[in-house]
């Protein structure tokens, strides 16, 4: 059995018969941040995960401060500090990329290590890639291969890279309860058993009128679950999350009928960017939840992808209604916002913003 291939990618859904709804009162899941941790423990080589542009430019800011204050200390004059600092900033900047690359390319290999042996590894590679940087100033004639001079460059290595990983692991541990809560928000987002029964309701009653089309809600009811169940790993494609809000939506729309008005402008070359997993799928049902559900006239969902700047650009505006909505705790934003930082850092943007008729809600991440 073939699922019904996706809408154009700009499309009006159409609109269809409606059918009642059962009473949202029913309670969500309530598993503990700790129940959550313990289902889903952090990967252990997660601290090592230095390939993100954040990191490597914050790591190399702090070796190149470091540097430069010991060059203004130990001259005694600024001329002279001058004519040290275009070097030492040189091979610190070749030393510091040369360490974080060969931490992000073995950084499995560090997660399996043991206590012991991790340690020794990230210093050790502190001092290779300290004498290798030094070694780029050999064919100018600054440095000296006087064995002290050297192993005060190995030294100092190894102190930098032993305060980056310190760096690292502090990171993580203050990172843990944020990503504990943002797991348990992913799993209340996941499974909302109000939309469940109402989504069993609706093709109870499409069996008999219209059985292609209850077939077609319970086949994407079950691509819903199958995706919300299982383990994604840490991302998947801009092109799945929006193939899972298309069905998400699709059920939706049987549910509201022409009261739901979804419009779909899709950017086939943003569809490669990683995001974390169901990213969008709680954007539109708050969507629906907040600004179609209240409203008697329904409302509009506009879903938008685009690619700008060398970036994937999401887009997700929805009408809000004269009615107020029965009022959330801002679970899904934060989720979206913890999960947005913990897969991208500082590359990933996440802005909401609102005005007298619509709320918009705006991802940036990179391609």
């Amino acid at each position: 059995m073939q699922p019904t291939p996706p809408p154009p990618s700009t499309t009006t859904v159409p609109a269809t018969s409606g059918f009642g709804a059962l009473p949202t009162g029913y309670p969500a899941f309530t598993d503990t941040v700790e129940s959550v941790a313990r289902v889903q423990p952090a990967s252990r080589g997660s601290v090592f995960d230095v390939c993100h542009p954040g990191l490597v430019l914050r790591a190399v800011l702090y070796v190149q401060a470091v540097l430069c204050t010991g060059v203004l200390m130990w001259s005694g004059h600024w001329v002279q500090a001058l004519s040290l600092a275009g070097p030492a900033v040189f091979a610190g900047l070749f030393g510091t990329l040369a360490w974080l690359l060969l931490v992000c390319a073995i950084k499995q290999l560090l997660g399996r290590a043991g206590r012991v042996l991790r340690p020794m590894l990230v210093l050790g590679l502190g001092a290779g890639c300290a004498l290798l940087g030094y070694a780029t100033l050999l064919p100018f004639d600054f440095v000296s291969m006087a064995a002290p001079r050297l192993l005060s460059v190995a030294l100092g290595g190894m102190l930098l890279a032993g305060t980056l990983w310190t760096w690292l692991v502090l990171r993580v541990r203050s990172l843990l309860p944020a990503e504990a809560a943002a797991r348990l928000a992913e799993l209340q987002a996941r499974i909302r058993p109000h939309f469940l029964f109402n989504a069993l309701n609706t093709a109870v009653a499409l069996v008999r009128v219209d059985p292609a089309r209850a077939e077609q809600v319970l086949e994407d009811l079950a691509q819903l679950f199958r995706v919300a169940l299982e383990d994604h790993g840490q991302a998947v494609t801009l092109d799945e999350e929006v193939d899972l809000a298309r069905r998400y939506l699709a059920i939706e729309q049987l549910r509201f009928g022409d009261r739901l008005r979804v419009m779909w402008q899709i950017d086939p070359a943003a569809g490669g960017a990683q995001v974390p997993p169901l990213l969008l799928q709680p954007l539109v049902e708050n969507a629906v939840r907040h600004g179609v559900e209240p409203s008697p006239g329904g409302g509009k969902i506009v879903v938008k992808t685009r690619v700008r700047h060398g970036q994937a650009v999401i887009s997700i505006v929805n009408t809000l209604s004269r009615h107020p909505s029965r009022p959330g705790h801002g679970i899904a934003l934060q989720n979206v916002r913890e999960r947005l930082q913990l897969l991208h850092d500082v590359a990933g943007q996440f802005r909401v913003r609102q005005d007298a008729d619509h709320y918009y809600v705006q991802i940036e991440i990179p391609l």
